[in-house]
């Protein structure tokens, strides 16, 4: 069988050209992921950076199938503190086009980050170039600059509240004292020569732990040299779901986004008028009944009941590479909206995983430390009768991302869109009170749901709804929500 060559879709065309030149180099799908995640740093730092977290999931040519957990940790290990002391802990709320949602941010809300040493784990378990070329790309662009595109002049702008809170991630996003616009240039000297000569223990190298430990107890923060020191990368086998005749692979527990999607796409089977005309009433009905069963059974603490029953029976960004020796790699990384706080020396800005209150049902610094926070990451790849790897997909968007990939999914292998169509095509979000819409579905179909539900009209298609970028053989499609950017065989298409 012919291989149809290598693609990869993320969400920056500086990303993606990172990967690519990592597999024109003779790099696998993960050095080209691993070498995307550190461009990614530096090209999208509103999305994701070496400080926060998320997951990779890797499938090779010889069958090997693995999820790479490297999200973030609950901190506070070691510390000593009482309960009563003042948190650097503030709520900023972050205006979409079409919704406003708070987030806290501060040291407080920083937690125990993965990004980095997950990088360098998956990296030594499955890549082969060595890791000083895989980080090369990123090194340069941290160095020489980044030209700000639209889409991250838009993140800049709704995040400024967070980004400029300290002087030194304000030198980063606001250099002469305004937030870079489009066409402005974005590079990040102490970013660079961190990456300049990497220690593969990254955070944990000794006298930046301590030096982390010292800035957090005097500000106000939780997380502790012992939190970073004993952080591990989990690697854990992909939570399997059979649909439409795939193998669906996707992350697992504790993460409980796999399941999410899973769920709503067994949902979507189970439906006698599954699947509807692409845009019909039928269609959007059905993707929202999907969304609101799912949603009822996260909150009533049964999504793996209600996966198991049917599994019997049958502020994020996002890259997903294959490269053309079948090797695949999906990867869902984020920083949330970030901190505001620079890790000391590095140019990092850290996460504020601690501050969303999606990840922490139970309140704010509920869970003890050292405890991996759940999330609603799904990187995730659909295995085709034949073997092969048929469709590799994920996105950002935090509570979104459930409901991103069910219809990408559901577009491309249940009702046969192309890649670039089912990634386009207008989407529905329920967020357990409205469902939110899109502008491009009909009159007809909008009419049908506001029969049933409060739905909310955009005005315009908004990052909101998620960012999701997918390959498939010989195609690959990039989401416009969130910058796009696709590579087929050598080719990048901003």
């Amino acid at each position: 069988m012919t291989d149809p060559g290598w693609a990869v879709a993320s969400g920056h065309p500086a990303t993606t050209a990172a990967a690519q030149e990592v597999l024109l180099a003779g790099g696998n799908a993960i050095d080209a992921c691993v070498a995307a995640g550190f461009a990614a740093s530096v090209a999208e730092p509103t999305l994701t950076s070496l400080g926060g977290g998320g997951f990779l999931l890797a499938r090779t040519a010889a069958g090997e199938e693995v999820v790479f957990d490297f999200f973030v940790d609950t901190p506070g290990l070691g510390r000593a503190g009482t309960s009563t002391d003042p948190l650097d802990f503030e709520e900023v709320v972050v205006s979409f086009s079409g919704a406003d949602q708070g987030f806290h941010v501060g040291l407080a809300s920083v937690a125990v980050p993965g990004c980095l040493a997950g990088w360098i784990h998956a990296h030594r378990r499955l890549g082969r170039l060595p890791l000083a070329t895989v980080v090369a790309p990123a090194r340069r662009l941290a160095d020489e600059g980044v030209e700000v595109n639209a889409q991250q002049a838009y993140v800049l702008r709704i995040l400024e509240p967070i980004l400029t809170r300290t002087p030194e991630a304000a030198a980063i996003v606001a250099p002469h004292g305004r937030v870079l616009g489009e066409g402005d240039r974005m590079a990040n000297p102490a970013l660079a020569a961190f990456l300049d000569d990497l220690d593969e223990r990254g955070f944990a190298e000794p006298t930046l732990a301590d030096r982390i430990d010292q800035t957090m107890r005097a500000g106000g923060g939780l997380l502790t040299a012992a939190d970073l020191v004993r952080y591990e990368v989990a690697e854990r086998a992909p939570l399997e779901v059979r649909w439409r005749g795939h193998r669906l692979l996707t992350n697992p527990p504790p993460a409980f986004g796999g399941e999410l999607v899973a769920l709503g796409l067994l949902v979507l089977e189970e439906r006698g008028d599954w699947p509807a005309a692409v845009g019909s009433a039928g269609h959007a009905v059905a993707l929202a009944e999907a969304m609101v069963s799912t949603n009822d059974a996260r909150r009533a603490g049964d999504v793996r009941g209600a996966l198991a029953r049917r599994r019997a029976t049958g502020g994020t960004t996002h890259v997903s590479i294959r490269d053309d020796e079948g090797n695949v790699a999906s990867m869902t990384t984020s920083n949330g909206e970030g901190s505001g706080w620079v890790i000391p020396g590095t140019g990092v800005i850290a996460n504020n995983m601690m501050g969303e209150d999606d990840l922490h049902p139970e309140g704010f610094h509920a869970s003890p430390p050292g405890q991996r926070v759940a999330s609603m990451m799904a990187p995730t790849v659909a295995v085709g009768a034949d073997g092969r790897a048929e469709l590799v997909v994920g996105s950002g968007g935090s509570k979104r991302i459930r409901s991103a990939l069910v219809q990408v999914l559901a577009g491309a292998i249940d009702q046969g869109l192309p890649l670039q169509d089912a990634v386009a095509a207008p989407r529905l979000h329920w967020d357990g009170e409205v469902l939110h819409a899109e502008p491009g579905w009909s009159e007809e179909a909008l009419v049908a749901l506001e029969q049933r539900w409060p739905v909310r009209r955009w005005d315009q298609p908004d990052l909101y709804f998620g960012g999701v970028h997918a390959v498939a053989p010989g195609d690959a499609a990039g989401d416009p929500r969130r910058g796009g950017s696709t590579a087929v065989g050598g080719v990048v298409d901003p």
